[in-house]
């Protein structure tokens, strides 16, 4: 583990003006992979020790934390994240908490895999944030519950070691444990408040599930897909394009700035493994004035060339597009390409594994401990 944003102490006080002019943060290498603990993939918080003040949920809202001055409680000032009450001794003598005390959360990924950074987030806690953090994982078939998790005998890794924060920062640690895991405990010492928890990684699937699914989205985040690049990020990433369910909103999806040139935009994917796609959808949902105009795509196998599978195909704003392909299609990556500009909500992929592609799978799933 490496702090690579590493933040001590209190921040001012809230002075009036944007509650994020003070904030600090850093670039972090690992935030352009999968958030393992997006609620969009079925992640949550299904246990913590204590929520007095804000409730544990908040840890997984998308989007930053939001902050008003004037919010008050019965229980004091609202805020959005996961706040503790204050931890007490257990006497007047010993009017302090103990160096063991602490609160937790245990969160379930909404996809497992290999964790390769951490943000513990404490925006608009600046001085009842935790003093310091740790994590640790367990890989657990099923859906366990909480006391299942908690029972003794359960082997939790540690991913991040007892480790001092700052308030109202985006602390980040980069991870480098290779081993597939499917819950997290996050714990705070001895209190305090976190904001949110972002868990990003690589999505280890269970080639057991997909085998049994038979035909499935080959190119799905919580399959296993991923974008590799692509040529424009500017209003959204091409991540959103390969997220769970239908767009609900325009920024749901992939849009990119107007092009002044002739050139095209386009996103590079890597499949869950070497498979054979069957069925394309194109999905341009909410996107009505803005939508690509045309789109083509192109595939590729193992260190083999590119190949078109479907040719310039003109799009519909706000329409899901669905093409049988001819003959199943062999590759390990595709490109999708939209002419000239504009944007797509989603793209699915859906195919099945190929024998060997099956077997590689299951070798890294043993391989990472799943």
């Amino acid at each position: 583990m490496t702090a690579t944003a590493h933040f001590t102490g209190d921040a001012n006080p809230y002075g009036g003006g944007d509650p994020y002019a003070d904030y600090r943060t850093a670039d972090l290498p690992f935030t352009h992979l999968v958030d393992l603990a997006d609620r969009r993939l079925g992640a949550g918080v299904i246990a913590a020790n204590d929520e007095f003040f804000a409730e544990r949920e908040n840890l997984l809202t998308p989007g930053p934390a939001h902050f008003d001055p004037e919010r008050f409680g019965h229980k004091g000032k609202i805020m959005d994240g996961w706040e503790t009450r204050r931890r007490r001794g257990v006497s007047a003598v010993q009017p302090h908490p103990t160096t063991e005390d602490h609160d937790w959360a245990l969160i379930r990924l909404g996809a497992p895999g290999v964790v390769r950074g951490i943000v513990v987030d404490t925006a608009h806690f600046r001085g009842n944030y935790p003093q310091a953090v740790s994590v640790e994982a367990v890989s657990s078939p099923g859906s366990p519950s909480p006391d299942d998790l908690c029972a003794p005998g359960v082997k939790w890794t540690t991913l991040v070691p007892r480790t001092a924060v700052g308030g109202h920062a985006a602390n980040g640690f980069a991870i480098d444990v290779p081993q597939r895991f499917t819950h997290l405990r996050v714990n705070q010492h001895p209190d305090g408040g976190i904001a949110r928890l972002r868990v990003y990684g690589d999505v280890a699937p269970d080639p057991g599930w997909l085998t049994a699914l038979g035909t499935f989205d080959l190119v799905a985040l919580e399959n296993g897909g991923r974008v590799e690049d692509a040529s424009d990020r500017f209003y959204s990433p091409a991540t959103h394009t390969i997220q769970p369910g239908r767009s609900h909103k325009m920024d749901d999806g992939w849009e990119t700035r107007r092009r002044r040139d002739r050139g095209n935009d386009w996103i590079h994917y890597h499949l869950v493994e070497e498979a054979e796609i069957r069925a394309v959808e194109i999905d341009t949902a909410y996107l009505k004035g803005n939508a690509a105009g045309w789109a083509s795509l192109s595939a590729r196998g193992t260190g083999g060339d590119w190949a078109e599978v479907l040719p310039r195909t003109r799009l519909q704003p706000d329409t899901n597009h669905r093409f049988v392909l001819p003959e199943a299609v062999g590759a390990g990556e595709v490109r999708l390409d939209i002419f000239p500009d504009g944007g797509i909500s989603r793209l699915r992929l859906f195919g099945s594994l190929t024998a060997e592609g099956a077997m590689r799978l299951a070798a890294r799933h043993a391989e990472l401990g799943g």
